[in-house]
């Protein structure tokens, strides 16, 4: 990836027209050949950009800068131009105050469960957080049909297990449904009560545990990692 910082106008031509005057903005060119111009406000969204596919082209600034800049306020040096079938993003450089180049290797990827897993652990940390006495037995607890996420003991020493989601459906508690099932057929842990722990449950997963015996626990995921305390809250 190349940041450059530098005092630029900017033109776009295609479907629209716009104009950027003259003033200090960062310039993003990632590998992908994306070109994105920013402020320094606007949060992640750029000012002006393309998408690839794309080329960037550089060259010094002509001497007869009318035909490719709307303003000529001050001297220019180079003219960058990124072409994308019809769009054309035209960037006259002034100044460059910065430019840096960095790779940063192969993206991973987002991990989705990310959350939920950190949520996990979160719970298995706080084992209080489903009741008064409440104690951990251990994470991953195994059953024939796979692991159940938490299993507990409550105050008075009776199995709890508990499925953590980020968001609780239907399928978490038809999940939770079976492992229950499997579990309560082995007379050294019976009987196993079930605990479906997610950020946001859904009014018909609410039901349906309702139905199969599981109660529904709604986490503060910000709480459990001390960023944000409810007690100290206005609203």
């Amino acid at each position: 990836m190349r940041l450059v910082i530098a005092r630029c106008q900017v033109d776009y031509g295609g479907k629209l027209t716009a104009h950027l005057p003259m003033a200090t903005r960062l310039i993003m060119i990632k590998a992908d050949g994306a070109v994105s111009v920013h402020a320094d406000d606007r949060a992640y969204k750029p000012l002006n950009w393309m998408t690839p596919p794309c080329t960037l082209t550089v060259r010094d600034a002509p001497a007869d800068l009318a035909a490719t800049t709307a303003e000529l306020d001050e001297r220019i040096d180079q003219v960058w131009t990124v072409r994308g079938g019809e769009d054309t993003l035209q960037i006259a450089i002034a100044e460059i105050i910065d430019d840096s180049e960095y790779d940063l290797g192969i993206e991973p990827g987002l991990r989705k469960d990310g959350v939920e897993a950190h949520l996990q652990a979160l719970l298995a940390e706080n084992p209080g957080t489903f009741g008064e006495g409440f104690t951990l037995v251990r994470r991953e607890y195994p059953t024939p049909i796979g692991p159940v996420d938490i299993m507990l003991h409550d105050a008075r020493g009776a199995y709890v297990a508990v499925e953590v989601k980020r968001r609780g459906e239907i399928d978490g508690v038809e999940q939770l449904t079976r492992y229950l099932k499997m579990m309560n057929r082995d007379p050294l842990i019976a009987p196993v009560s079930g605990v479906l722990a997610a950020q946001e449950i859904k009014p018909q997963a609410r039901v349906l545990a309702a139905d199969r015996g599981i109660t529904c626990l709604t986490v503060d995921y910000d709480a459990l990692r001390g960023i944000d305390n409810a007690a100290e809250r206005l609203f």
